[in-house]
């Protein structure tokens, strides 16, 4: 999503966007899009591309097609506040990180941690795994533990991937997967116990990893470090 100026546009500004639901399904015919908003209203059909413009992704300029029809009217209206729906651009994989982090890992154990911390700074309760949008979360494993496994390769099910570095956090993990609405100070509360922690990225919590060996995973498939710890 890129503002009138082109420039990105995520949740992390706009919280509004964390209430609408994507589903995105490939056919014969291309790419069938629905966004579907908490009112019950739902835009739906082909994800038809217009011309080719110039964007800022994360402050990098790129070219990027818009998705034609309605997408954009209804993303802009139910935001308050003009929005255009852009494709990925080809030469920009993965989320934020590219080609360098399209894989993210997380420990069940790291959640608890850090809901500990927040019981400690006053905000007790549960801590949605939602908030971190991770690829995969790993149980049965010491909090960060996954910060062990930078620069060794880990198997998860049939595909194997390797450990790049640790993920910094941004306002986005502050807002509620649902309604978007600032509710949890996630950021003071790593920043409470991890802030001192040597990691490119400030408020590390997870880790980043490439794909060695494409494969499928199943929830409930072993989580395997290979290697000798770096």
């Amino acid at each position: 999503l890129v503002d009138g100026d082109g420039a990105m546009i995520s949740a992390t500004r706009v919280g509004p966007l964390l209430e609408i639901v994507p589903e995105y399904l490939t056919d014969l015919a291309g790419g069938k899009l629905s966004l579907t908003f908490p009112d019950g209203s739902r835009v739906s059909g082909q994800a038809v591309l217009g011309d080719a413009e110039d964007v800022t992704f994360f402050g990098m300029p790129m070219v990027a097609k818009p998705v034609l029809g309605e997408y954009s009217d209804f993303i802009s209206s139910h935001c308050e506040t003009t929005l255009r729906l852009m494709a990925t651009p080809a030469d920009r994989p993965g989320v934020d990180r590219g080609e360098y982090g399209p894989a993210t890992l997380l420990g069940v154990g790291s959640l608890d941690r850090l809901e500990d911390q927040a019981a400690a700074d006053g905000e007790p309760g549960s801590i949605d795994r939602r908030r971190f949008r991770m690829n995969f979360g790993i149980d049965g494993i010491e909090p960060h533990e996954e910060d062990r496994w930078m620069n060794r390769r880990v198997e998860i099910g049939e595909a194997e991937v390797e450990v790049k570095e640790r993920v910094g956090r941004c306002a986005a993990t502050t807002r509620d997967p649902d309604s978007g609405n600032v509710d949890l100070k996630t950021l003071h509360h790593i920043q409470a116990y991890r802030g001192d922690t040597d990691s490119p990225e400030p408020l590390p919590f997870g880790v980043y990893a490439t794909v060695d060996r494409p494969g499928t995973i199943r929830v409930g498939d072993s989580v395997v470090p290979m290697g000798t710890e770096t």
